[in-house]
């Protein structure tokens, strides 16, 4: 997650030759996947010393894998050196950053035997173990976890903090302590993050970088404080949930998620951190140095607002008329899941299946209204999943301006996000997005039926992966377990989508064709 911001170096930002960096392979990805690995076993190792003297059940197991992730990246990390900055190179770089660390943070899960408790089989255990970490760095929230109390508090943390990596992006991460990559250091975090275009919030990437995290951190502070001061979250319980809730994971060391309380003022706390992490980090860059104005001014944050609102009020109306619940349940329920799925969080306060917040036993008008939520997302720039709140205001501009065309055929219209004209190479760019997002969820669709998958539990497995959100509709909801609702490769498929939407589909799909680009521009020399 960054602001979105441009893939061009500033006048301050020099990029160092590369004889004077240390020598090695010159190789963008791997060196930048060996930075990325290093700090994800940073994180690795403090959560295995919380293991260590708390339950001290998967310590073994984490040490291991904290061996195993950090000597690898610290390999790839000083054995190589960054290489092209070609755009395929930069795409490739991001696209299997984000695979390797996924499959390397599976290996705590694995050797724990965390999906193994039931006499599962091998390969069941590494599709759970591969599909929890997807849903983890990706920010999805989507679980293949049925038991919550066997797995040590050292490994629920790490799986709560394969999130907070997930939200800000350990691509950016890497960037932090890279400047030596000069403009390939900015089109890596463009590659990695969210929106088309936008500001740089400082001339130099790592320093750009750097403030995204600041924020980024004390933001986490902020929520962890705020959890621990309300009756009911224990310290290392607002820990866990301020990693996921910052990253707008999702992830809870509970079955229940937020419902384990069943406390409206946890619920509020919740609620305020959801929708400051669904809103452009770069705005609360600048409300930090005392632009508070620029919340006002920006087009999409109004419009984000005005989309909770609007959503949480059609909500709360259908489930006031078609259920059973009363006013105060329907309110409290309603706004809390509107929430969650509109800034891709995937919380759930559901005490149980069937309970008030188990949003699949809602009425069809209430959760149509959660599907478009599903796509739609947060804003650009922020750690939610979706297609943006940008690009669903441009679109909307672009169809209103076709209408008016069949009409005034000679007119010269613009598309307009607030009161800025959009290029049209922008605006075709986002209606070629879209159009492949659409395409990817009936192709998803389709294979998870052809795989034995419900077709309501399809749909909402697909869009909500694809989205980031987590918990979706029929079978795939937010007191269920994927790893009932979906067969062995369809998990995978999922776990796939999940990248490919995390990193907002081009660069996962690019990274596949620079190794074709590189095979063929070989042959034809």
């Amino acid at each position: 997650m960054t602001g979105p911001l441009r893939s061009r170096a500033g006048a301050g930002e020099k990029a160092t030759p590369l004889a004077d960096q240390p020598r090695g392979i010159s190789n963008t990805a791997l060196h930048v996947t060996g930075i990325a690995l290093t700090f994800v076993a940073v994180g690795m190792a403090l959560t295995t010393i919380v293991e260590w003297r708390s339950t001290n059940v998967d310590t073994a197991a984490m040490a291991i894998s904290t061996t195993i992730c950090g000597g690898l990246g610290l390999a790839l990390w000083r054995g190589t050196q960054a290489g092209s900055v070609r755009t395929r190179a930069i795409f490739a770089a991001v696209g299997w950053t984000w695979l390797i660390v996924t499959l390397v943070g599976a290996t705590p899960y694995l050797l724990a035997g965390t999906f193994g408790t039931g006499g599962e089989d091998f390969i069941e255990q590494l599709v759970n173990s591969i599909f929890e970490s997807a849903s983890g760095f990706s920010c999805t929230g989507s679980t293949a976890l049925n038991d919550f109390e066997t797995p040590g508090r050292g490994l629920m943390l790490y799986r709560q903090a394969t999130q907070w990596y997930g939200g800000m992006g350990i691509v950016v991460l890497a960037v932090t302590i890279l400047p030596f990559l000069g403009v390939g250091g900015l089109d890596l975090i463009t590659a990695e993050a969210p929106g088309e275009a936008g500001d740089r919030l400082t001339p130099r990437v790592s320093e750009t970088a750097r403030n995204l995290w600041v924020i980024y951190v004390w933001f986490t502070v902020a929520v962890t404080a705020a959890l621990f001061a309300v009756p009911g979250p224990s310290f290392y319980d607002s820990i866990a949930h301020a990693l996921t809730t910052t990253s707008t994971g999702g992830f809870s060391p509970y079955g229940a998620s937020i419902g384990h309380y069943d406390s409206v003022v946890v619920e509020l706390v919740v609620i305020a951190g959801m929708l400051y992490g669904g809103a452009n980090f770069a705005l609360h860059w600048r409300a930090a140095r005392g632009e508070y104005g620029a919340y006002r001014r920006d087009p999409e944050f109004r419009a984000y607002l005005w989309m909770v609102a609007i959503a949480v009020l059609l909500v709360v109306g259908v489930l006031i008329l078609d259920s059973p619940y009363s006013v105060g349940t329907a309110l409290r329920t309603g706004a809390f899941n509107v929430i969650s799925l509109a800034t891709s969080t995937g919380f759930g306060n559901a005490t149980g299946s069937g309970s008030a917040g188990d949003f699949v036993t809602w009425a069809p008008a209430a959760q149509m209204v959660l599907l478009f939520l599903l796509v739609a997302g947060g804003s650009t720039g922020s750690t939610s999943g979706g297609i943006k709140v940008m690009r669903v205001q441009v679109l909307f501009s672009h169809t209103i301006r076709s209408i008016r065309r069949t009409q005034q055929p000679r007119a010269v219209l613009t598309v307009k996000h607030g009161t800025t004209a959009v290029r049209e190479d922008i605006v075709s760019r986002m209606a070629g997005f879209f159009l492949l997002y659409a395409l990817l969820i009936l192709t998803g669709v389709v294979v998870l039926t052809g795989l034995g998958g419900d077709f309501d539990a399809s749909v909402g497995g697909t869009i909500g992966s694809l989205g980031n959100m987590g918990p979706s509709l029929g079978e795939a909801g937010p007191t269920a377990s994927f790893s009932t609702a979906f067969s062995q490769p369809a998990r995978l498929v999922l776990a796939l989508l999940m990248l490919v939407g995390r990193l907002e589909i081009f660069p996962m799909l690019l990274m596949f064709a620079a190794p074709y680009r590189v095979v063929s521009d070989r042959l034809t020399r």
